[in-house]
């Protein structure tokens, strides 16, 4: 019982981070082509440290936002990456 709650929990987290990374990345590519408050680049990264990466990257992908910064073409992968290694491990353990 105790670790289905944890389960639950962990998927509604995942749920809501990766809808929030997907969603500046849809604002920011907004606000970029009309000129307004932009988002930091640190935020998404801190988002997809938070469990975002995949929203972040089909955010960047639908949006075709953030295409052409190598960080971001290399960094969230990397991110996504080493989460489901981590995640991995922990499950295999």
């Amino acid at each position: 019982m105790e670790h289905e709650l944890l389960w639950k929990a962990l998927a509604v987290w995942l749920a809501a981070v990766n809808a929030v990374d997907f969603a500046l990345m849809g604002w920011d590519k907004r606000q970029a082509k009309r000129g307004g408050w932009r988002v930091r680049e640190r935020t998404f990264f801190l988002w997809a440290l938070a469990g975002g990466a995949p929203g972040a990257i089909l955010g960047m992908r639908t949006f075709r936002h953030k295409t052409k910064h190598w960080y971001f073409q290399w960094g969230l992968p990397a991110i996504l990456a080493a989460q489901i290694a981590a995640a991995g491990w922990l499950i295999l353990r």
